[in-house]
């Protein structure tokens, strides 16, 4: 479904963008992936050459427009385009309003939202060159419905959602979509960090009975990110077994 196509993943060295990355890699895409750190970039990378399913890998700082711009400079040297964007990377948080300083908000936006403006605004200039492309982001159901706790992951997710929006808008006469996937309970380390008391009532509320897998909510950008969905832009896909008030 990917046939020729060069695609970036942020926060894709676990979980749900480990996933994404295995299966672009499968339906034939050239992948890069982005992790926070040296550590988890070689291991993911390895763990998936060991699979058979060959990417590179890079960590810039999210928060660093030149060193974002200098990464994307280089990919796109080395294959002469930039097809798709996957911003995935992200942060939650489950602390009481009370409990949470300013700096734990602002960490939360500066990867949640800020380092999707930076990644999108490094990229679009070669999309834009080739007149196509295509950038997904990653949200989640509490932008739709909140959650008890963690103030700034909800916030940073409704963030994403009207970004997405304008900047599909601003961008679909270059042929350019941008979507996003809002995820519901997913068997994540994200999740499992969680208080059994804030996801156990969640999962009573999922008409379909189950958490989601990462290959669920893969699947989602998969198709997304093909030319299946060549007329769909401004799209918040809700992937999450109906899990909404």
């Amino acid at each position: 479904m990917l046939e020729g196509k060069v695609a970036i993943v942020s926060g894709g060295t676990r979980g749900i963008g480990l996933e994404i990355v295995r299966l672009f890699k499968k339906n034939n895409a050239q992948v890069i992936l982005f992790g926070s750190k040296k550590e988890t970039v070689d291991k993911a990378v390895s763990s998936l050459n060991n699979e058979g399913l060959n990417v590179e890998g890079y960590y810039p700082n999210l928060n660093d427009p030149n060193e974002i711009n200098k990464v994307m400079k280089k990919i796109n040297d080395q294959y002469g385009h930039i097809d798709i964007l996957v911003n995935n990377a992200g942060m939650s948080s489950n602390k009481k309003i009370e409990d949470t300083t300013y700096e734990d908000f602002k960490q939360i936006m500066d990867l949640n939202v800020n380092a999707i403006f930076n990644l999108s605004k490094a990229v679009i200039p070669y999309m834009k060159g080739q007149n196509n492309g295509v950038i997904l982001n990653t949200s989640s159901m509490v932008s739709i419905c909140g959650q008890p706790s963690g103030i700034g992951y909800p916030t940073s997710k409704t963030a994403v959602n009207g970004f997405t929006l304008s900047l599909a808008r601003e961008l679909a006469p270059f042929n350019i979509r941008v979507n996003a996937v809002a995820p519901g309970i997913t068997n994540t380390d994200m999740v499992s960090n969680l208080p059994k008391e804030m996801i156990d009532p969640l999962i009573k509320t999922i008409p379909l009975g189950r958490i989601g897998e990462p290959l669920d909510i893969a699947n989602a950008f998969l198709f997304l990110a093909s030319d299946m969905a060549s007329y769909i832009t401004g799209v918040v896909l809700s992937v999450d077994g109906l899990a909404r008030n």
